[in-house]
């Protein structure tokens, strides 16, 4: 008995030795050019297969260890070229089509005498009964090497193949993969090859874990130091913020192609951060319109990209629906985007939320061509001005609304292209909304009767906050007629209104204008946006010249009031133009004693936007006398 006992031993230690000196082999072998496989999709797909076939397929082959080892050795160098986890998913590959191929043959066999004829050749089982125990134990096999598949994945995503540890484990579960794909004889045997996969499971697991906490903080302190380190191009940044190692980590929307972060080199990099879901349609729209669609984007869009970071709510999950929203508009939108995600590191999530300040709503983070930030959040001015922003960095935003007036020009912006004739027309233009349809009626009978007694003045009907309820739609629909003396915009076009008016509020009070009483546009705006009286029209009075304070805001009451007394007001038009007329009909302190003696100087490109139009001082409120002057 002991005799037996010391020869088994003996016979255990040989085998280890044998497996020492191949596994020794095996890593001489490793020579891995640079060449990428997507692993981590690909074992999906494998796993789809196994975990199928793995329920009804039995292998019935012999094997020779002999054979089995130069099979081993020739399998390696065959992929010797790949990383480690493209190794182990190459091999699960051959196996579940090795074992696919079974299961169909399997399917088939009672409709098809082909398919019986392959069978019988490759002596396959007729009744399975026999072989549950294998069966079970095989379904055992298959999830455990999906798990150690999955571990060598992780693992070599964290570290580059020069500084590998685990060579041995890794090289033994892909040996031992070989192994149950050239024999499966026995449920002990199957069994005792589970329990083998799972302990270098375990063992990955385990130093996945310490890699993923060591590598997480060099990680962290490495980008908080980039504040202080100067850069001579946006490289480091970028790699730091998607690893790319081991796969390419940026994906281009449009052509679906997958991209390094080299092709952001010497570029402004616009990093729009969101959770999937928080994006809402209607902004992208805008935002879409305002870069991508926008007239100067041709002359600069070889200067800047847009990368999308989609973010989580959670730390540690996704949901379904942030699934099917990332991948929905990872295949719509015009830019880059991350292309897998979940990768992300939590040191860089963490980096983005803490430095960044990410919390809910989408932000766009502008970096400059040497990855410095130039504007912790541009998405505002973007939504406002589009590729005119450019380069996007906080001193553009702050010399972009430098001296700039609540105008028509600011207001309408590009929503759409006959707005933007008629502002550059310096046209006299009336924006008015109301959820109250006989009002409405009546202000467009009444500016109808005005329009035949000779007033200039075009229409534009906006609805009546950003948050447009579906009742807007069917005053559209309903009245459609009536509204569209002028131009009538799409409900589309007026959520992009109030989503324009809304990002100039905040960008005002991000620049430092806290409170509307101590800036006039905020004032303004503020007052739009707040216009909460669902019932009482009103309207917003102006001229597309880029002169200051030819904006009138008017409630409902008071506008048809002022509009019914057109008889008293309509002859000081050709006098002070339609604004003026209207300041001095409304504004009982707007005194008019002739023209001023003050000067204000028009450039000529300027000047030719307000010809015809009357100009009134900025000191005084008094109209102008025009005198052309030529500069030696």
């Amino acid at each position: 008995m002991d005799s037996h006992k010391s020869h088994s031993v003996s016979l255990l230690s040989i085998s280890n030795m044998l497996d020492d000196v191949l596994i020794k082999k095996l890593l001489l072998t490793h020579d891995p050019d640079g060449r990428w496989l997507d692993s981590e999709t690909m074992l999906q797909a494998v796993g789809n297969v196994m975990f199928h076939a793995s329920t009804t397929i039995v292998c019935n082959c012999k094997r020779s260890d002999g054979d089995l080892n130069s099979k081993i050795m020739s399998l390696f160098d065959l992929i010797k070229e790949y990383r480690w986890d493209a190794k182990v998913v190459l091999v699960l590959a051959a196996f579940a089509s090795r074992y696919g191929e079974f299961w169909q043959l399997m399917v088939l066999r009672p409709q098809s005498t082909l398919a019986d004829s392959i069978a019988r050749i490759k002596q396959l089982p007729c009744n399975l009964m026999p072989l549950r125990p294998q069966i079970k134990a095989l379904s055992l096999l298959v999830k455990t090497m999906m798990d150690v598949a999955m571990c060598i994945i992780k693992f070599e995503s964290f570290l580059p193949h020069e500084h590998l540890e685990l060579g041995n484990e890794i090289v033994t579960a892909t040996k031992s993969l070989v192994y149950s794909d050239s024999t499966i004889i026995a449920a002990w045997e199957l069994s005792s090859l589970t329990y083998r996969l799972g302990s270098i499971c375990n063992i990955l697991r385990a130093q996945v874990d310490l890699c993923h906490q060591e590598i997480e903080r060099n990680l962290q302190d490495k980008l908080l130091n980039l504040v202080d380190e100067v850069h001579i191009d946006n490289q480091k940044v970028l790699n730091l913020l998607f690893p790319s190692k081991n796969f390419l980590p940026l994906k281009d929307c449009s052509t679906q192609l997958k991209l390094g972060v080299n092709k952001l080199k010497d570029k402004i990099v616009l990093l729009l951060i969101s959770n999937p879901n928080r994006l809402v349609l209607e902004e992208l729209l805008l935002l879409v319109q305002q870069t991508c669609d926008h007239p100067l984007n041709e002359r600069f869009k070889d200067s800047y990209k847009i990368v999308w970071i989609p973010i989580p709510s959670s730390d540690t999950s996704w949901t379904d629906a942030e699934q099917k929203s990332f991948e929905f508009l990872s295949n719509s939108l015009p830019w880059y985007v991350v292309w897998k995600p979940r990768l992300l590191s939590s040191a860089v999530v963490k980096f983005i939320k803490d430095k960044w300040n990410y919390r809910d709503d989408p932000v766009i983070v502008a970096l400059d061509s040497n990855g410095t930030v130039a504007n912790c959040n541009a998405l505002d001015m973007i939504m406002i001005w589009g590729v005119r922003a450019y380069p996007f960095s906080a001193s553009k935003e702050a010399e972009l609304w430098e001296d700039q007036n609540l105008t028509m020009q600011l207001l309408l912006g590009d929503i759409s292209p006959l707005l933007a004739y008629w502002v550059e027309k310096g046209k006299n233009i009336c924006i008015y909304g109301s959820e109250n349809l006989p009002w409405i009626q009546q202000f467009c009978d009444c500016i109808t009767k005005l329009k035949q007694q000779g007033l200039q003045l075009e229409t534009i009907y906006v609805g009546n906050d950003s948050n447009l309820p579906e009742q807007i739609k069917d005053i559209i629909s309903s009245s459609a007629e009536m509204i569209n003396q002028s131009s009538q915009l799409s409900f589309t076009k007026m959520q992009l209104f109030w989503i324009r008016l809304a990002s100039m509020r905040r960008s005002k009070t991000r620049l430092g204008k806290k409170t509307p009483s101590s800036d006039n546009v905020l004032a303004e705006l503020s007052a739009m946006l707040d216009m909460n009286d669902r019932k009482e029209g009103w309207a917003v009075i102006g001229s597309g010249c880029k002169e200051d304070n030819n904006i009138i805001r008017i409630k409902g009451r008071d506008l048809m009031d002022f509009l019914g007394k057109f008889d008293e007001w309509g002859e000081d038009i050709e006098r002070f133009g339609l604004i003026g007329a209207a300041r001095k009909f409304l504004d009982h302190s707007f005194v008019i004693k002739g023209p001023c003696n003050h000067t204000y100087l028009v450039p000529s490109s300027e000047g030719s936007s307000t010809q015809g139009s009357v100009v009134t001082c900025k000191v005084c409120n008094c109209p102008m006398k025009k005198y052309v002057v030529y500069q030696p």
